[in-house]
Parts: structure tokens; sequence; C-alpha cells
């Protein structure tokens, strides 16, 4: 049946109503905004106890870290049951129960990323599961303003490092995922902090450019990555929509450019004259752009 609007009718356990509304929602995720406001109404009518709560909590965390493309969905069904289910033991509400399970992992992240095939894989799933939440998941404020959840925004940075610190072509192909998803709103974040925090993740991936032993089509991901990041992730923004930015017109026009290198060792930026032939130059040195594409995934979505 494609609709769920009987509640859990015929359904002996929590369990078993949870899971085909999540596999349900994973075919069909068109139903989300129909069918959401019935499921949390029924879940309001059936998770009474703290040990249930824990069982919906899990539920939801392994359909968005084991099912391919439901993290964005999970996050957005987290953030809903976030501000719709009425209980809240003690022991914590749901979105406090979905943090202290996000915990667990993300304390597992070195070894994670030094682990093998199967726990590196698994981790991903997480660490852009966890992206998502960042970017959905809704607090309100005391004053009723909505603000993003601040303690993911400082485990994004940390799995940002360790990821980074084990600069195997998986590890890095995440990394870009993670950045490419919330690059901005991080960078945005730290900046009203005062941080720099974009520039050293910046740095860091320009030295797995030159130092690491990853594969060249993963170098070319990470160069295009800075290259996003230095057209402020594709954002356009002016006093002139019409007017584009040059050296003469803008006075901050290098100032995110990346650093790259010739063959000599010689640093040169966009400042340089002759920049975009060295450039050139350099990628063709490289051979880093063949036909290539990211595991075949598509890496946009909403807010992209």
């Amino acid at each position: 049946d494609s609709s769920f609007e009987d509640g859990y009718d015929g359904y002996l356990t929590l369990a078993e109503y949870v899971q085909d509304f999540l596999n349900h929602l994973t075919e069909q995720p068109g139903c989300f905004e129909t069918e959401i406001e019935q499921f949390a109404e029924t879940l309001n009518g059936w998770v009474t106890a703290d040990e249930t709560l824990q069982e919906l909590v899990e539920l939801v965390y392994q359909q968005a870290t084991s099912v391919p493309n439901f993290s964005y969905m999970g996050a957005r069904l987290c953030n809903y049951l976030s501000h719709h289910l009425t209980i809240s033991p003690q022991s914590g509400n749901f979105r406090q129960l979905l943090l202290q399970r996000c915990q667990t992992e993300y304390e597992n992240r070195d070894e994670a990323t030094k682990g093998d095939e199967t726990t590196r894989k698994q981790f991903h799933a997480f660490v852009l599961f966890l992206a998502e939440l960042y970017l959905n998941l809704e607090i309100k404020g005391t004053k009723g303003q909505v603000t993003r959840a601040e303690i993911l925004q400082e485990g994004l940075r940390e799995l940002l490092n360790a990821l980074f610190s084990n600069p195997v072509d998986n590890n890095l192909i995440c990394a870009v995922k993670l950045l490419k998803l919330t690059g901005s709103v991080l960078e945005d974040a730290w900046k009203e902090k005062g941080k720099n925090d974009m520039e050293e993740m910046i740095q860091r991936i320009e030295n797995v450019v030159l130092d690491a032993n990853c594969s060249r089509d993963v170098k070319h991901m990470l160069l295009k990555l800075v290259e996003l990041r230095s057209s402020n992730w594709g954002r356009v923004h002016g006093t002139s929509p019409h007017t584009e930015a040059t050296p003469e017109n803008d006075p901050n026009y290098f100032m995110n450019e990346p650093t790259f290198y010739t063959s000599d060792g010689v640093p040169f930026t966009a400042a340089d004259p002759d920049y975009q032939e060295k450039y050139q130059e350099l990628l063709e040195r490289e051979d880093l752009f063949p036909d290539y594409e990211e595991n075949g995934t598509d890496l946009s979505g909403p807010g992209d």
C-alpha cells in the first residue's frame, strides 16, 4: 500500500511500522510533505516510553546511514520529528538522543578513517548524514530565532581533519562531497566567529595535492573544489549584478585565489601576470582533467 493514512493499524510492532514508512519514503520521497504529519501523529500515539524513543532513533539513523541517497531525506525527517514528537523523557528528547547516537560514531573517526574498505564506507555514509543534519536540523532559540546546531559545525571540522589525516582516495572523495555540500555554510559560520578554519582546510587540500599518493582523478576533484571555493562556492553577489569583478574594480580580487607551484617549485597565484599560462601548463603536466565522474554520484542537491 502506498499510503500510510491508516496509521499503525495492522502493524504488530513499532519497528515494522517505522521501517515500512522509511522504505516507502525512500522509494517515493515526494510523499514526505503529504504523509509526514500523519506519521508523526501516529508515533505520538505509540512512542510513549524511553525505550521506544531510543528504538525510533536507531531505526531512522540506520536508514539514513545505510541506504544510498537517504541522508538528505533522513535529515529532513529528523528535523520534523525533533519539533513534533511530544515525548521528552529525562534521558533526552528525540534530537538529543539522535545527537548522542551520532556522537558514538564520531568518537571512532580516527580508527574508522584507517579501517578496512567496509568500515570506511560506513563511516563516509555517517559523515554525509551529519552534513545533511547540519544543513537541515533547525534549533529554535530562546527568542524564537532559528539556528543550526553549533555542535555539528565543530564536529564537521574534526571529521574533515580526520579524513585529510588519512588521505586515501575514498577518504578524500568523502571530504570533497562534504565540502561541496556544506562548504559555503561552514565558511560563513566560521567567519562570523572570526575564524579562518576554511583557509586551513584549503591549505590542507593543497598539501594533499602536492604530497599525497592519491590518484590523479582525486587530485582533479580536490583542485576543482579549491576552484569552487575561490569563486565563493559558486555564489554570485555584489552591488551590481552586471559588473564582473576584475583586478581593477575589486580590491579583493586575488584574495581567495589558490596558490599553485611550477615544475621548479616556484609558487604563483592569480596575481602573477603569467598565471593563466602557468596554470594551464600545470594541469597539462599533471594530466589532472580526464573525463571523470565522481563515483557516478550527482552531488547537486537542494541548496547546492
